[in-house]
């Protein structure tokens, strides 16, 4: 061909390659970035092979870089940070503080500037966004007690990397780099003129941006027409991020999650982010890929020490430092590790962190290829500090009194009851009050029947204990929590929580102490479901299994069948497929 087709080149090897590498990452159960990391070690100048364009891969994974901190913005929620304020900021912050200054004592040891030092710890303390939150979903915990502190934890997180994003280039020449485009003899000129610069940009975004943007994406949207509406939030995602970088002089990155902030205060936000989705996450993959074009592999040989070391930072300094700071904050014992166990990784943030130090000359290249190795391998290893987690935790209760001394102050000496229970007997005792178990506790309120209920979010447990019903606070399968709800005295135990492990010790524990409580489980998976049907359960449910038994029932009355001949229908075919399901086991 006689035109230049790099472009497209470079489109179609990185989609099929990401595409390949992300399959067979997932089917090892690994998240898909770690393919598409690979994807571009395998694109890259480092190995041998098809080598793409690096410049048009670069400006490719800008783009990459603007959606997703675009999704970061639009996914934004102040309300789900303040809900857990009190231990998401003070814990994130000094969680990053710890991780910077052992990232950054590190980097001094090899010899490194000061300024090297700092950009590289800092690039080390914050952990990937996409690789939490998919790890949460995939368990389930995305809404659960320990799911909301770590996201509250992460969006600190960004915040802070956002103020990092403005203050290097400010501090750039101090810390012995080269200011951005222009100089300023005194650090304080520049850091003044670049507060301006950025209070004015947010102060046009929040003033003129959140009146503007959603009434334009309001009457887009009453045209019906999708890929108008579409093309409307990548204008936005696009323009501001490009406008602000030209106008105020500040970062796309910056640009594009003050643009996603801007649109997450819309009406339209839910439709903005899902008819954005499939683009972000083409460029996101687009950007990893880039990203693992840059790095050399061979340090591994080289520098395998060093690699080693930034692995152990990541999975090692910043999750001790994380879990003894929940600890300290008096949360259960399971809260500490899924937390700590969510934050031993890097991903997007810190090779953001990475590209703005090596463009200000602060970072050798050497820090980028061992900031890759150690963000491939630290969420290649993430799925295994989450699975080993019951694990730990079976230990750890085998031995009282260290579990005393762990959760002391937490879940293993729980707050005494709401409401006493020690008059109770027949009561049905409730393993948290969520979406399962809040629907059921009004019910038997208002036929005044007796219950306790077992929570482990302290504000849940607050709002319960003013409205004065029986509540203890605690994780129900610590020691001595299930005592306090008086188990042994109980006519039924309602485990409503999703987390199996969890359901497994409740189950263990409550029989040993009544034998005859007839018990209630609510499950997510088919194994689950099979395992605990051989335990002898008394009821076990599975939201999607009763959803389509209801929604056969209703289709059926439609087609005219007699109410009682649905349900007799209905119970049949229930009764058959338990009956398969026995002949499986």
């Amino acid at each position: 061909m006689s035109h230049d087709t790099s472009l497209i080149a470079i489109f179609a090897v990185a989609f099929v390659f990401a595409l390949f590498f992300g399959f067979l990452a997932a089917k090892v159960r690994l998240p898909p970035l770690v393919g598409y990391l690979l994807a571009g070690v395998l694109m890259g100048p480092f190995t041998p092979g098809f080598v793409a364009n690096a410049d048009l891969a670069g400006q490719l994974a800008e783009i990459g870089v603007i959606l997703l901190m675009f999704g970061v913005g639009l996914h934004f929620s102040l309300k789900d940070l303040l809900a857990v304020k009190g231990i998401a900021v003070p814990g994130a912050i000094a969680q990053i503080v710890t991780a910077t200054l052992i990232g950054g004592a590190m980097a001094h040891f090899w010899g490194w500037s000061l300024g090297a030092s700092l950009v590289f710890g800092l690039s080390l303390s914050v952990a990937s966004t996409v690789v939490l939150l998919k790890a949460l979903e995939q368990r389930n915990a995305l809404t659960s007690p320990e799911g909301r502190i770590a996201v509250g934890w992460l969006i600190v997180e960004d915040l802070a990397t956002v103020f990092a994003l403005v203050l290097l280039p400010a501090f750039a020449e101090v810390l012995g780099g080269r200011a951005p485009g222009h100089s300023h003899a005194d650090v304080w000129v520049s850091l003044g003129w670049t507060f301006s610069k950025v209070a004015l940009f947010i102060a046009a975004s929040l003033i003129v941006g959140t009146r503007w943007v959603p009434w334009m994406l309001a009457q887009v949207a009453r045209t019906g027409s999708r890929e108008l509406f579409t093309l409307s939030v990548l204008a936005v995602a696009l323009g501001v991020a490009i406008g602000s970088a030209f106008l105020f002089d500040v970062s796309f990155a910056l640009g594009a999650f003050f643009a996603g902030v801007i649109l997450s205060e819309s009406d339209l936000s839910h439709k903005a982010a899902q008819d954005s989705l499939p683009l972000q996450d083409a460029f996101a993959a687009l950007f990893f890929v880039s990203v693992g074009m840059l790095f050399d592999p061979t340090i591994v040989m080289r520098e395998p020490w060093a690699v080693l070391g930034v692995v152990l930072v990541i999975v090692a300094g910043k999750s001790v430092a994380a879990f003894v700071i929940v600890l300290a904050f008096r949360y259960p014992l399971e809260t500490a590790l899924t937390v700590s166990a969510s934050l031993a990784q890097i991903g997007e943030f810190s090779f953001i962190l990475a590209g703005l130090g090596l463009g200000l000359g602060l970072l050798p290249t050497e820090a980028r290829n061992l900031i890759l190795a150690g963000s491939i391998l630290s969420i290649t290893l993430n799925p295994l500090f989450f699975a080993i987690i019951p694990f730990i935790l079976r230990a750890l209760r085998c031995s009282g009194v260290l579990m005393k001394w762990l959760e002391r102050g937490s879940a293993a000496h729980p707050a005494p009851p709401s409401v006493s229970v020690s008059a109770l007997g027949g009561h049905a005792v409730i393993v948290g009050h969520g979406r399962v178990g809040g629907a059921i506790t009004p019910v038997l309120e208002r036929e005044t029947l007796p219950f306790v209920v077992i929570e482990r979010d302290r504000q849940i447990y607050e709002s319960l204990r003013l409205r004065g019903v029986a509540a203890v606070y605690g994780d129900a399968s610590a020691r001595g929590v299930l005592a306090i709800a008086g188990v042994e005295q109980a006519r039924m135990l309602i485990i409503a929580t999703p987390d199996g492990y969890q359901a497994r010790r409740i189950l263990e524990i409550s029989r040993a102490a009544n034998p005859v409580i007839e018990t209630f489980v609510r499950t997510h998976s088919d194994q689950e479901l099979r395992y605990l049907q051989t335990q002898q359960v008394g009821v076990v449910l599975m939201a999607e299994r009763e959803l389509a038994r209801r929604l056969t029932e209703h289709v059926l009355r439609s087609f005219g069948v007699p109410p009682a001949r649905a349900a007799l229908l209905v119970a049949e075919e229930a009764s058959t497929e338990l009956a398969v399901r026995a002949e499986r086991l």
